[in-house]
């Protein structure tokens, strides 16, 4: 579990630099030239943002399993990756689309909150997760 969390943190935060970076430097020109709207470059770089803070949690989680109740961490852990693929990647995906003038992919607007509860719920978790020991 914690091998499994410190890979995918390490690959997470990797990919939230290189969007982060993508959406700073390309992604804007494609607003001013009115390939996609401010509100896309703006959902892009929330889930750039909001996959990089989990990252990071997610490499904090992992530090501190076997110091806490196990169960619960390794709960916790699974909650932040189902976010970040579901919270993110819809965002990303859903701007890509756009750009990309491909087929409407709204359907996939459900999976942004779905992913929110996934953090939110995580993040409660990690809460409880001091309470007591294994």
């Amino acid at each position: 579990m914690q091998k499994r969390f410190l890979i995918f943190s390490g690959f997470s935060g990797a990919i939230a630099v290189a969007l982060g970076a993508m959406a700073a430097h390309f992604l804007k020109s494609k607003v001013d030239a009115g390939l996609i709207t401010e509100a896309n470059l703006m959902a892009f770089e929330t889930a750039a943002k909001y996959q990089m803070y989990h990252s990071i949690a997610l490499l904090g989680l992992a530090l501190m399993i076997g110091k806490f109740n196990d169960k619960i961490l390794s709960k916790v852990g699974y909650c932040f990756m189902a976010g970040i693929v579901l919270f993110s990647g819809s965002l990303y995906l859903m701007t890509i689309a756009k750009l990309m003038g491909l087929a409407d992919i709204r359907w996939l607007g459900p999976l942004t909150p779905i992913g929110g509860l996934f953090f939110i719920t995580g993040w409660i978790l990690l809460a409880f997760a001091g309470r007591k020991k294994n």
